[in-house]
């Protein structure tokens, strides 16, 4: 008890965080398409992030090291609830592509603070415990943030004060933590190429959730809006997407290890694909087909990230875990930037149900490459067993997860 204590205030300021990142994720394409930005600038706003994030990864241990931990939650928390301030007061496409950027490299940052500090307060006996935690504070803030849409209209400002206040509040518990800092922290080695050639499951895995679910993030809440979902709706929808990817994780993971992982993500691929079609041709017909259809398709499309990164680690040595899917969590990011922008140019033609036809053709090519594969590859012999990952995090993060808790100890500067 006297651990969770401990790490209380960190848990609560990720809570407030990720309210803050629902809201904004469901608000932004929103009110981008109400101001008639085109779909391919939302596609640009979405893949800024996704830039800015991956700088953040790379120069958020520099201002650690340079300032120490608290120094730099305070000044990314302030970034990023100015960055959504002044998003409220110049709404235009380039000034929003930018603003993205930069709010990326903030939230980087962020998850890079409250990581490295979880990871410094767990122990092998609480790891487990500590990382499922901040697993359930993930889904729980971002479901929290995406119900916060009904409390105001989408192009007032209100929702992006509110949104600021979370980004604000999230400094307060931390600020005020008696905890004594973590040491500085460095990336460990990226090395994609050579984990590809180790898993290209877990690589194209990893590829195929960046290229489809950026895009979904991007564009789901247009999606809804077009289909004329009321704002309660539009975060009911928006909900049964992040929910129904949640309840499915732990189940098909505890599936995945019995089985071939691997038969597991093509068989999660290919109903992600069907759901993709029925979003598609029934998605329309009702306002309750909407929400029911993409939360089966959320529970199908989401667990694809954390079926592929465990597939990884399954071919790799438990000393390796974190460089692995710290590797993994960057060819991800990268696959983000462009996803949104594909996603764009093909609802940019033909209507944003088409959305679900684009992540439907990936997720088909990852079932039909995965099951190429089960046909030419022996599965590993041994294999850890599964843990939900969390998509959006630093790679710090990999630390905290107890299949990494008998590496040789954290990655330190140095």
């Amino acid at each position: 008890m006297s651990q969770f204590l401990s790490v209380g205030a960190i848990l609560f300021s990720t809570l407030l965080f990720l309210v803050g990142q629902g809201l904004t994720g469901t608000l932004l394409p929103l009110r981008a398409h109400l101001a008639q930005f085109s779909n391919f600038s939302i596609g640009l706003m979405a893949s800024a992030y996704f830039v800015g994030f991956i700088a953040g990864c790379y120069g958020g241990p520099r201002m650690l090291a340079r300032v120490g931990h608290s120094r730099t939650f305070a000044a990314a928390g302030g970034i990023a609830a100015a960055v959504i301030l002044t998003m409220s007061l110049e709404i235009s496409e380039p000034a929003w592509i930018l603003l993205r950027g930069f709010f990326g490299f903030a939230a980087a940052s962020i998850y890079m603070v409250l990581e490295s500090w979880l990871n410094d307060r767990a122990t092998n006996e609480t790891r487990g415990q500590v990382f499922a935690a901040y697993l359930l504070v993930n889904f729980t803030g971002l479901i929290v943030g995406q119900w916060c849409f009904t409390a105001g209209k989408t192009s007032s400002a209100t929702l992006f004060i509110l949104s600021a206040i979370f980004y604000s509040l999230c400094l307060i518990p931390l600020g005020l933590t008696r905890l004594a800092q973590p040491q500085p922290v460095r990336v460990p080695t990226l090395r994609p190429v050579r984990l590809f050639r180790i898993s290209p499951v877990g690589v194209a895995g990893c590829i195929s959730v960046g290229l489809a679910n950026a895009a979904c993030w991007a564009f789901l809440p247009i999606y809804a809006h077009d289909h004329h979902l009321s704002r309660g709706l539009v975060a009911g929808f928006m909900s049964a997407f992040t929910l129904g990817g949640a309840l499915i994780q732990l189940p098909v993971g505890r599936l995945s290890d019995r089985l071939d992982r691997r038969l597991i993500i093509a068989v999660t691929s290919i109903c992600a694909a069907a759901m993709g079609v029925a979003m598609f041709l029934f998605g329309q017909s009702s306002h309750s087909a909407a929400v029911l259809l993409v939360g089966l398709f959320g529970a199908s499309a989401l667990p694809v990230y954390g079926l592929s990164v465990a597939h990884a680690n399954d071919r790799i040595s438990r000393k390796n875990f974190v460089e692995s899917s710290a590797t993994l969590l960057l060819v991800n990011a990268l696959a983000s930037t462009i996803g949104p922008v594909l996603a764009a140019l093909v609802t940019d033609h033909f209507g944003t149900s088409s959305l679900f036809l684009y992540t439907a053709m990936i997720h088909l090519s990852l079932a039909v490459f995965t099951l190429a594969r089960i046909g030419t590859a022996a599965p590993p012999v041994h294999r850890e067993a599964y843990k939900p990952t969390p998509q959006q995090a630093s790679p710090i993060a990999f630390e905290i997860d107890p299949r990494g808790e008998q590496a040789e100890g954290p990655i330190r500067a140095s």
